[in-house]
């Protein structure tokens, strides 16, 4: 089995006001990656993408261990600040080369570009009273003041109002041989998921869960059906 070692990364007191810190979630999925990188080498990835980098150890990781002259390594991330702290993280590391974007998830990317692609997103379900409005991630809301860092974390209904938008526009993303690696949470109703996928010509497996106090996390993969 391959090694995915976690990066160096250093985070600032201003930078943890801005930016998710790595958590048990983000340690989750680089494990579950660990496990899966022999099968991800066999895809041979030429673009690898990750939406919402944060402190950019899962990209760095990736690029380190699958090699930078094998492919090209993507950082998409709408808040400034996880941008300069993905860049940083990268800058550190011996070895990854990541590029990084301030776009709006995948919004800039052409038609089944996407080999490898990685999403931790914000999966809490939060009130109704916090309406897709205000919870999407939009470009106005980032200002001069800051970064709500309740958007890392905060999901709308079911915890799915971002991660429906990426779902919804993966047909057009992931190229033909694409996988999707995707955290969930037990409340953003996997099966759900996997059935609306499935209509879709879509295969999600769990590939690796963890229950930790006060919730229960999923890795899933995500295939196009062989026809």
């Amino acid at each position: 089995m391959g090694k995915l070692d976690t990066p160096l990364y250093k985070l600032s007191a201003d930078d943890r006001n801005h930016v998710y810190e790595p958590a048990e979630d983000s340690f989750l999925l680089l494990d579950a990656l660990e496990d899966e990188l022999e099968a991800i080498k066999r895809v041979r990835p030429l673009l690898t993408v990750e939406i919402g980098p944060g402190s950019g150890i899962i990209i760095s990781a990736l690029s380190k261990a699958l090699g930078s002259d094998n492919g090209f390594y993507v950082g998409v991330d709408l808040n400034p600040h996880a941008c300069r702290v993905t860049d940083r993280t990268a800058r550190m590391n011996p070895g990854c080369q990541v590029e990084v974007v301030n776009m709006d998830l995948l919004s800039g990317f052409g038609s089944r570009m996407i080999d490898l692609l990685i999403f931790n997103p914000p999966y809490v379900p939060t009130s109704e009273e916090q309406t897709e409005t205000e919870l999407e991630e939009q470009i106005d809301q980032f200002t001069s003041e800051g970064y709500g860092l309740v958007k890392s974390w905060a999901g709308g209904l079911d915890g799915m109002v971002v991660t429906d938008r990426v779902l919804r526009d993966l047909d057009r993303l992931l190229s033909p041989n694409g996988v999707f690696y995707l955290l969930l949470l037990k409340e953003n109703k996997p099966d759900k998921i996997k059935a609306r996928l499935e209509a879709n010509s879509f295969r999600m497996d769990v590939i690796k869960e963890r229950k930790i106090i006060g919730e229960h996390l999923f890795v899933v993969k995500i295939t196009r059906k062989v026809s």
